[in-house]
């Protein structure tokens, strides 16, 4: 641990951080074949995992219900004592039961771990006594390696929700990847906020049909530049016979031109001479971060959008993606 500052609380909170670190690599030691047994069984419901806990064990439970919803697993938090009163209901056949105790003794759970025994639902346990009730009572039971709470008492749950929390989050994650979920199931079940919109493909931003700036490799150069500046995006397609994307012609393009010959030079081109041939680009499926990113790293501000045959089909631009939020 760090040597003691001239600042008691940064001392405990140094002193909380590093015995619930200690903790977690005690966790991550002791994890075996029953961690396995667990995550098959969850797997294996056809319906939901029900996570239930009573007191501070219950909001570790809501989290962990709250991860797997959001990654692929359905899951539901149902509170032991509202289960004792008719919320068993919600219980039903093809479901799983992933209960939390730190004690293992938890009188509210008695109700829910019956149900699940009468039903012959899968019932995994996170405690921290290997003889408790509901130990003997699962299927596979998670036991959490001794470690002192954090609190100077001993009393307050610390380090033993910090572990619960930890164990959770690896029972999710352990499930999505047997699901090969994706990040684009992910944006699924997060469409909102700067997360969704990272997540979103370019498809759902990009501008198409009658927006798309675009001319054949033989426009002469004043119309290519009229058509470019008909336009917001500060580039235009040159489009071969075949629908094909050749090339494309930036603000940078005609500076070029323009320094090596002149205005008089440039208008008697085509847009053919003056374009970046095989120009970088993106299909519709591409994720937003990843175009922003080929944006970011080429010092660009728009890319051209084609299809599986390199037919342009849209275009993206860099204020596109700060108005979604991705940027």
């Amino acid at each position: 641990m760090n040597a003691p500052s001239s600042h008691p609380d940064l001392d405990a909170a140094r002193r909380v951080l590093a015995l619930e670190s200690e903790a977690l690599t005690a966790l991550a030691a002791s994890l075996d074949d029953g961690f396995a047994k667990a995550v098959s069984l969850l797997a294996s419901a056809t319906g939901r995992v029900v996570v239930s806990g009573m007191g501070k064990s219950g909001h570790v439970a809501r989290k962990i219900a709250a991860t797997m919803a959001s990654t692929g697993t359905p899951a539901l938090y149902v509170h032991p004592a509202e289960a004792s009163h008719g919320d068993l209901g919600m219980i039903i056949a093809g479901d799983a039961v992933l209960a939390l105790s730190n004690s293992g003794e938890t009188p509210e759970l008695a109700d829910l771990v019956g149900h699940a025994k009468r039903f012959g639902l899968p019932l995994v346990g996170i405690t921290g006594r290997a003889g408790s009730a509901l130990a003997r009572a699962a299927d596979v039971a998670l036991v959490l390696p001794e470690a002192p709470e954090a609190c100077p008492m001993g009393l307050a749950p610390t380090t033993s929700t910090t572990m619960q929390l930890a164990l959770g989050d690896a029972i999710a994650v352990a499930l999505l990847t047997r699901r090969g979920f994706t990040a684009a199931d992910f944006r699924v079940f997060h469409p909102g906020g700067k997360l969704g919109a990272r997540l979103s493909r370019v498809r759902d931003l990009m501008h198409g049909g009658a927006e798309l700036p675009l001319a054949p490799p033989e426009t002469p150069m004043d119309a290519a530049i009229v058509a470019m500046t008909a336009r917001r995006f500060g580039c235009l397609g040159v489009q071969g016979a075949d629908g094909k994307l050749l090339g494309i012609i930036t603000d940078g393009d005609l500076r070029r031109a323009l320094e090596t010959g002149g205005s008089q030079a440039l208008l008697a081109r085509t847009a053919a001479d003056v374009m970046t041939r095989a120009p970088r680009s993106v299909t519709p499926e591409t994720l937003a971060a990843e175009a922003l990113h080929q944006m970011n790293a080429r010092s660009i501000t728009a890319l051209f959008v084609v299809d599986a045959e390199g037919r342009p089909v849209g275009i993206l631009h860099i204020h596109d993606l700060l108005r979604a939020g991705v940027a």
